[in-house]
């Protein structure tokens, strides 16, 4: 087992979009686990824009990552070398890893992984954090019923993607916005979405008109910003907005724009509500089996955009998040 550990720390808080200045490579011994410590190799990374926000020294769900910290990632491993009883050497688990090669973690703070059920990078995409932000934003904040319009921004990314799908599977009409004819066609070819509008080449208020003539019943909005007010103004009655995230806002350097025509909620007597995912994590294994059930049955199919790369490609491979460039959950490979 190499002796020394590479990582990759937050240099200096971008503003608007992170560059390499943004980090720092650093190298340290690697770490032997206490009792009830376990040491990880790190294999794979989960890429995601939440860890835009989580660079910004506000005030948030979960405490920004400081200077010179180890940049926080979730992350699926094999233990190397194990203080605790329940993990041993050569078990796969997933956790909050970072971004380095090895990770020392409690136990407790580590869930074992079946490989046979699922591969690695599975785990950190429909089966991880996406499935789960997917599967509890959709079904217990967005509360779709069969029959309804559901809306979904970002819908080619890793949680847009499996949205779709599950307020498919719900018995609802679905309508992705996604950039690119490439996404689009993916959208409604392959995942099964009823229509697909292509925002960098279509005027989205009229595609909204034509796919959702009696309006919007569920919107679960990724993107934020100027998107969010086009479709707060076809939301039927009693509509439900739920707020996922806001990529478009996240690299603005200026103030975060919020909706103009809010009053559109009034209106239609709809509601718009943000949520958490970690919120939810008394329930994740009752999630993951769901899933895992749609996966195997052939109603959810789930992709991931690997990228090949040690930790000196991080910072590359997370702009990919912020240029459209990725399609479906996008993980950075550190190790075979």
């Amino acid at each position: 087992m190499p002796t020394t550990n590479r990582q990759i720390r937050l240099a200096a808080r971008p503003v608007g979009l992170p560059d390499d200045s943004s980090w720092r490579v650093t190298e340290e011994p690697v770490a032997t686990p206490g009792d009830g410590e376990v040491l990880v190799q790190v294999l794979l990374l989960s890429l995601d824009p939440a860890m835009r926000g989580w660079m910004n020294d506000v005030r948030s769900y979960i405490p920004p990552v400081g200077i010179d910290e180890v940049m926080r990632a979730a992350g699926v491993g094999r233990v190397v070398a194990s203080g605790d009883a329940r993990f041993a050497e050569g078990t796969y688990v997933s956790g909050a890893t970072g971004v380095q090669e090895y990770a020392l973690l409690r136990g407790d703070d580590l869930l074992p992984l079946d490989l046979d059920l699922a591969p690695a990078a599975r785990w950190l995409g429909a089966l991880g954090m996406s499935g789960m932000t997917a599967y509890f934003g959709l079904l217990d904040v967005g509360a779709p019923k069969p029959g309804d319009t559901v809306v979904v921004s970002g819908a080619a990314g890793a949680t847009g993607s499996l949205v779709g799908q599950i307020a498919k599977i719900n018995g609802c009409r679905v309508i992705g916005i996604a950039g690119g004819a490439e996404k689009c066609r993916w959208l409604v070819d392959e995942l099964g979405f009823d229509a697909a509008i292509d925002y960098k080449s279509e005027d989205l208020k009229a595609a909204l008109r034509e796919h959702a003539p009696k309006g919007v019943d569920v919107y679960f909005d990724n993107v934020g910003g100027e998107m969010l007010d086009t479709v707060l103004a076809r939301l039927a009655r009693g509509a439900r907005v739920v707020i996922c995230g806001a990529i478009s806002q996240y690299n603005a350097t200026t103030e975060v724009r919020g909706p103009a025509n809010y009053l559109q909620l009034l209106v239609a007597r709809a509601r718009m509500e943000g949520f958490v995912v970690f919120d939810y994590a008394g329930r994740f294994r009752e999630a993951a089996k769901e899933l895992a059930g749609w996966i195997a049955d052939g109603r959810l199919i789930a992709r991931e955009d690997v990228v090949d790369g040690g930790v000196d490609a991080f910072p590359a491979a997370l702009r990919k998040l912020f240029d459209g460039a990725n399609t479906g959950k996008l993980v950075l490979r550190l190790a075979d």
